[in-house]
């Protein structure tokens, strides 16, 4: 496993921890060994790695609420990204799986690689403590890391500009087409949102969702409501 102790940038002290946290319940199962599999050392990973990213992103943006890192965060431990940390450092080929699990595909299942990598970090806080697997969490995900910091908000303009206004009066916004123009083959849509009995902006686009996206995008840049209310 040295290989993988060099991806993750920690040499484990115990082995045997190593080992469990790569093991999965399928091979356990299988060599009749009911205890010994990564389920637990999961279970404790999954904390230390909310704690770490937690305590990251709360220094690395000041001036953010705690909706906002609340997000950030969520995209940095969904399934889909433990996927892409895992195949950073290549977990799928040091997870030790049973012989049906392994026919099946497991070895490339985001699932599994996903629960691996949490189960890693827990093995990392048993064997070095918190700072080990903060290192570890950070090194890893340095580069999913630096893409949130260059673009920390996601592209949902519509959810935005709703949290934005019902953050000064419960009123959802609503958009309504004031047009259609152009053939059935190229059709564009013009879109306006409305607001306390406002215009806010308007957008267009090829279909009503990229026009409402168009509309709420100008309404978050030129941010009438500060004149409205």
């Amino acid at each position: 496993m040295d290989s993988l102790e060099a991806l993750l940038g920690y040499k484990f002290r115990n082995s045997l921890l190593l080992a469990e946290a790569l093991t999965h319940p399928s091979l356990a199962y299988e060599t009749q060994r009911p205890h010994f599999d990564n389920q637990r050392l999961e279970f404790l990973g999954d904390a230390v790695l909310q704690l770490a990213l937690t305590d990251h992103l709360y220094h690395l943006f000041p001036g953010f609420t705690e909706g906002d890192l609340t997000k950030m965060r969520a995209r940095l431990v969904s399934k889909e990204a433990l996927h892409n940390l895992s195949a950073h450092i290549k977990l799928g080929e040091y997870v030790l799986l049973g012989r049906g699990e392994e026919a099946s595909g497991g070895r490339e299942r985001a699932s599994t690689l996903a629960d691996a990598f949490e189960a890693l970090l827990g093995a990392v806080y048993l064997d070095g403590g918190f700072d080990a697997a903060r290192d570890v969490v950070l090194k890893v995900a340095k580069t999913e890391v630096e893409k949130i910091s260059a673009k920390p908000e996601e592209k949902n303009p519509k959810g935005r500009l709703q949290e934005a206004l019902q953050a000064i009066l419960p009123e959802s916004p609503v958009y309504k087409v004031v047009s259609e123009e152009g053939p059935d083959h190229d059709k564009h849509f013009v879109v306006e949102v409305h607001w306390n009995d406002k215009v806010l902006a308007s957008g267009k686009g090829r279909n009503k969702k990229q026009a409402e996206a168009a509309a709420a995008t100008t309404a978050l840049e030129k941010k009438p409501w500060e004149e409205v209310v």
